[in-house]
């Protein structure tokens, strides 16, 4: 009795769809992107409410001339926004990638995510201070721009751990980055389609690419 012929176009996929499990991290999840998106816009209207009722008919451009004891009267609240935007950011995050790790049999911290998070969380660090001390030597029209370019580059060195998207999303916000050190007071307008928008269409795009039934 002779067995049945299998599919090698099949078994070539099944290998392959094995190897990028091993190799990359492939449970990100596009919702993630998406409700990171919604945070980023909400912490940037934050932001505004809080600079237009300090300085009002002012705002962010006044902030670009303020003087040393006014920066640091508005670092705190500034930080406090940062830290609750990048806590909500990664609780929407998690839940989502857990979502998607379990449907895809992947667990989300092995070795694997290990190394993703860790090359991820080196270069954001190192931006998140280098910015701190932009703000505080009063280079306030470039703190934008800086975590635009330092958010690129850890995602394009993530990248190689996990979806090819994330190495395109890198590389626009590293245009973004650049754009906006050329116009110093439109720093939240950039900060909004970045970290907003930007995620937004990307998670949006990843959903649809990957997810979506």
């Amino acid at each position: 009795m002779s067995r049945p012929a299998t599919d090698p176009l099949a078994q070539l996929t099944e290998i392959r769809a094995i190897m990028e499990r091993s190799s990359r991290f492939i449970s990100l999840s596009g919702l993630s992107g998406v409700g990171a998106g919604v945070v980023a816009l909400a912490g940037t209207a934050a932001g505004h409410w809080y600079l237009q009722q300090r300085y009002p008919n002012a705002g962010y451009l006044r902030l670009l001339q303020s003087t040393p004891q006014e920066r640091e009267l508005v670092l705190p609240y500034l930080l406090l926004l940062a830290v609750g935007m990048i806590g909500a950011a990664l609780a929407v995050a998690f839940f989502f990638t857990l979502r998607r790790a379990r449907r895809a049999g992947q667990p989300l911290w092995s070795a694997l995510g290990r190394r993703l998070a860790l090359s991820l969380f080196i270069p954001l660090a190192a931006g998140g201070l280098f910015c701190i001390a932009l703000f505080l030597q009063g280079a306030v029209g470039l703190v934008v721009p800086g975590l635009l370019l330092f958010y690129g580059l850890a995602l394009l060195n993530a990248s190689k751990y996990t979806l090819d998207e994330i190495r395109w999303f890198g590389l626009t916000q590293i245009g973004l980055g650049l754009v906006a050190v050329l116009f110093p007071g439109f720093g939240l307008a950039f900060f909004a389609l970045g970290f907003g928008l930007g995620h937004m269409g990307y998670g949006l795009l990843m959903y649809n690419r990957y997810e979506r039934q």
